[in-house]
């Protein structure tokens, strides 16, 4: 139940909303590059939620459900952000599509594997925008990637405790696939994104070599070391990218 807690903890503690009111002074290309953002976040997580519920463990369901309300919060925010400088929501983009078909392809883990490499690209994305001289930006980018650290973690956990019993020699080789697939993502995003980056002072190469960092620490503590990790130790060790 340490997750379950931690989520509701950090809920309670979650502060009033920005001044959004004042506005957002946001070039074309972080508009646009949010509102891409803003679709993936906006997910139901059903899938998920019914693969937690499959796996057996009520507490661990709860957790997922919490952390989709987070997921659904940066949605929010960035709703009110794209609005608050000036643009629309998007109904759909291509990219989110291709990426819940990914995401839901093989069960549970898979599910939390390609879920994560989202994770980790954004804490290097909202990162870089957490730089903006926009106050309204930096101050959602900073929110969001406070959360996105421990979304990081809780997925940690999970698939720590899933591939313990997995044998040494195909865990490792199951975490090299993964981080090949992370690395071709992130292309793909720095791609995609890279104009957004550089009006907030960011670039792509800093995005991929950022994410390629995090990529290879994540697959270590999974795949190589790692016993799991509760949310009480990480919530007593703040976490910077």
């Amino acid at each position: 139940m340490e997750w379950v807690e931690h989520f509701e903890e950090r809920a309670r503690r979650r502060g009033p909303d920005p001044a959004w009111s004042l506005g957002a002074e946001l070039p074309p290309a972080v508009i646009a590059s949010l509102q891409r953002f803003q679709v993936g976040e906006s997910g139901d997580g059903a899938t998920l939620a019914a693969h937690a519920d499959a796996a057996g463990d009520p507490a661990y369901a709860a957790a997922v459900r919490l952390f989709v309300a987070e997921e659904n919060e940066h949605a929010r925010l960035l709703a009110e952000l794209i609005r608050a400088g000036g643009g629309e929501l998007l109904d759909g983009h291509w990219s989110d599509a291709v990426f819940v078909r990914a995401r839901r392809a093989l069960g549970l883990r898979c599910e939390l594997l390609v879920l994560t490499v989202a994770e980790l690209i954004a804490v290097s994305y909202y990162g870089a925008l957490a730089q903006s001289p926009d106050p309204l930006l930096a101050e959602v980018s900073r929110r969001i990637l406070d959360d996105e650290q421990y979304h990081i973690r809780f997925q940690r956990d999970r698939l720590s405790e899933g591939f313990a019993a997995t044998p040494p020699a195909r865990r490792r080789a199951i975490g090299a696939l993964w981080q090949g697939f992370a690395c071709a993502v992130s292309i793909v995003v720095a791609a995609d994104h890279g104009r957004a980056l550089a009006a907030v002072g960011g670039s792509r190469r800093a995005l991929l070599r950022e994410s390629a960092a995090l990529f290879g620490r994540f697959r270590r503590e999974v795949f190589v070391a790692a016993p799991p990790v509760t949310a009480r130790e990480i919530s007593a060790a703040p976490h910077r990218p």
